[in-house]
């Protein structure tokens, strides 16, 4: 056991699922924007936003670096870790370089808003300290959908900052929400998001599935209350649609997610045609029995 802990962690804590082995370094309490009509990720009452204290941080390194020295990637939390000054980034990571000296990957959660604040010349010096890999929770690639959910971003700005951060050399990771549109929005969801990706030629792809809510009503509320949620076959069905579009050289894709009803695990577009015959495959189990369809109901 440890005389001290090394991380002084408000709870809850999330982490993508490939940084499972990671180290987490809290450097921000909560998420930035924290509007999105989706997710109940930090709206426990101790996850109001707030950058924790430089100081206490770096701290912490010290400490991780007397405890934890094999340590090797580091994922800086929380949702959006990003938001913090290029100083203060800058300093996190130098830190990080001087006390963790075996680390040879640090990940963090990204918003685009937070890439389009940053020059690309200090996105490349932070990659060069150590920063080589943020994850971007896009959502969809539809601007309907997007302001239904309350994202904050558009298309456009989504797109510019996937470009700006891999211009800079850091390696993206993108998130797209299965059944983000309802029944109404799939295919325009599906479609748009492909056009996203395709237009982006991210390193990483995932998708998860929507869940249902704790706070039911507010993803409703953001549609006009005119949302259906997809059953397992109509996700499966938005999913071909997604896959279908998508013209990707080289992406590692990854539907693996708790929430997803069908594993999927390849790169894009070489193994396109096979994950489109899982799929399908999927889609006709799924429809044949019926009595299996449901939804997640909650993270």
């Amino acid at each position: 056991m440890f005389k001290q802990p090394p991380i002084d962690y408000i709870q809850p804590v999330f982490r993508p699922p490939s940084e499972g082995r990671s180290l987490i370094l809290q450097v921000t309490n909560g998420c930035s924007w924290n509007k999105c009509t989706f997710c109940e990720m930090y709206t426990a009452p101790q996850k109001k936003f707030a950058p924790k204290a430089e100081d206490k941080v770096i701290d912490e390194i010290k400490r991780c670096g007397e405890q934890l020295p094999h340590t090797r990637r580091v994922f800086l939390g929380d949702g959006d870790a990003m938001v913090l000054s290029f100083r203060r980034l800058k300093t996190i990571l130098e830190a990080i370089k001087e006390f963790l000296p075996s680390v040879t990957r640090v990940s963090a959660y990204c918003l685009p808003r937070n890439i389009k604040n940053k020059t690309e010349e200090e996105l490349q010096e932070l990659r060069e300290l150590g920063l080589r890999l943020i994850y971007i929770g896009a959502e969809s690639g539809d601007n309907e959908v997007l302001a239904k959910i309350n994202k904050g971003e558009t298309f456009e700005s989504t797109k510019s900052s996937i470009l700006k951060a891999k211009a800079a050399g850091i390696k993206v990771s993108v998130m797209v929400i299965n059944g983000m549109g309802g029944k109404r929005y799939s295919e325009q969801h599906a479609l748009n998001s492909a056009k996203l990706v395709n237009a982006t030629q991210p390193e990483y792809l995932a998708t998860l599935v929507l869940f249902d809510q704790a706070q039911a009503g507010k993803i409703e509320q953001g549609f006009d209350d005119d949302f259906t949620h997809l059953n397992t076959a109509e996700l499966c069905e938005e999913m071909r649609s997604f896959i279908q579009h998508t013209d990707l050289d080289k992406s590692i894709f990854r539907s693996d997610h708790v929430s997803n009803h069908l594993i999927l695990k390849g790169v894009l577009g070489k193994d396109k045609k096979d994950m489109l015959e899982d799929i399908d495959d999927a889609v006709a189990h799924f429809k044949a029995h019926p009595e299996i369809q449901h939804r997640p109901s909650s993270f």
